[in-house]
């Protein structure tokens, strides 16, 4: 038991501890002054709820759909890139994704191979940005039917804005022994999170799902220049990938009303609104603030999600009475991945699972699906709607 934490602020603290300083702000970082990422937290608290005292269910349902796959929570693990607080990294996480049945996002960034993953939990869905062109891209999203991804989710809320991380450490290059000795005093003040990787090996910083053909797996930096200088898609391009990825597709970086409604038009199955957990466009608000007028504009037409500061079981609720189908989460199970591994992620889950069905059963519903925004005390002046020409 004394593995074991309560809230996901625990969770946090325990990494904070548990990381070398450059590791953990790496986590916590947003861009620019870090307005994002503030409000991405800040907006839930602003939230409310009025409880019943009485006639509360006995029994409360948090499974739900998404993308067609039939899951046991509504909430998702938000794809996030190499996972270097743990050298089980993505593997641990999808594993206990896997037990708690909840489904698994895949970042192309990850540190493991898609097909390792989803040899630990079969609802994986893989998460593509629009690198290199048009073959490439389909190269990836192949790889990911033949491994048996269950759809993907195309990343699309990035800016490559020169100051993006409010006060993140530079990530080297690869870790090679001059690498590896700079990083040296650091590891020396974290003995466990140091012994942990010592026994498995120092993170490489390779990105094994972003390699081509015969060829070995690029450095994090390699991938991510290829990205940086590849010209973002157009609507075409993302309709060309629907006519050709005959899965389920979500497109994630949703803000604005129009966008949700082009997304729908190019065949989308889900959307998710998002602002990269603040690491996007500093100043664009917070999602949850985005999310009713989204959801107003694409109506039953397509799934919509949410991703950004959802932090607590509460959260989790609040956003699917205002209208999101499920939502992803990224720094969270990343803190439990941090503190205590497979376990520690099955932990922030299970948090997360405790906090929801308490949410449902005060607010008297039998299910997640019964919320409606009537649940949600929604202050004046909350929600922020993008003015489309």
């Amino acid at each position: 038991m004394s593995q074991w934490f309560e809230t996901v602020a625990e969770a946090h603290r325990r990494a904070r501890k548990r990381l070398p300083k450059s590791v953990y702000k790496a986590l916590v970082a947003g861009s620019e002054r870090g307005s994002t990422l503030q409000d991405n937290i800040a907006a839930f608290g602003e939230l409310g709820f009025a409880p019943h005292i009485a006639g509360l269910p006995a029994e409360r349902d948090q499974s739900t759909t998404v993308l067609g796959r039939r899951l046991s929570s509504p909430v998702l693990i938000s794809p996030t890139g190499v996972q270097a607080v743990h050298p089980d990294g993505e593997v641990a996480v999808a594993r206990a994704a896997a037990e708690a049945g909840v489904g698994m996002g895949l970042s192309s960034f990850a540190s493991r191979s898609i097909e390792d993953v989803i040899e630990a939990n079969e609802e994986t869905f893989f998460q593509m940005y629009w690198v290199g062109d048009r073959e490439r891209v389909l190269a990836r999203a192949e790889r990911a039917r033949k491994a048996g991804a269950k759809g993907l989710i195309l990343t699309l809320d990035w800016c490559f804005a020169h100051s993006r991380d409010w006060g993140s450490p530079p990530i080297p290059e690869k870790m090679d022994l001059r690498t590896k000795l700079g990083f040296a005093p650091q590891g020396l003040l974290r003995p466990r999170w140091l012994y942990g990787f010592v026994r498995h090996g120092l993170p490489d910083l390779t990105t094994p799902n972003m390699v081509p053909p015969g060829a070995e797996a690029p450095t994090f930096f390699g991938a991510y220049g290829e990205w940086m200088f590849t010209p973002p898609p157009t609507w075409e391009d993302l309709a060309w990938l629907r006519e050709r990825w005959d899965g389920p597709l979500a497109i994630k970086g949703i803000t604005r009303p129009d966008d949700a409604r082009r997304a729908v038009d190019v065949g989308a199955d889900a959307i998710s609104v998002s602002n990269h957990g603040g690491n996007n466009l500093d100043s664009t608000p917070a999602s949850i603030r985005l999310l009713p007028a989204v959801v107003d504009a694409v109506g039953d037409q397509v799934e919509v999600l949410l991703d950004g500061g959802v932090r607590r079981g509460s959260d989790v609720v609040k956003a699917l009475a205002l209208g999101a189908k499920a939502v992803l989460i990224g720094r969270a199970y990343l803190w439990g991945l941090a503190a205590e591994g497979q376990a520690g992620v099955r932990n922030v889950l299970d948090i997360f699972r405790d906090g929801i069905d308490s949410g449902l059963m005060a607010l008297g519903k039998s299910s997640v699906a019964e919320l409606a925004p009537e649940d949600v005390i929604v202050p004046e002046g909350f929600t922020r709607t993008v003015p489309v020409a």
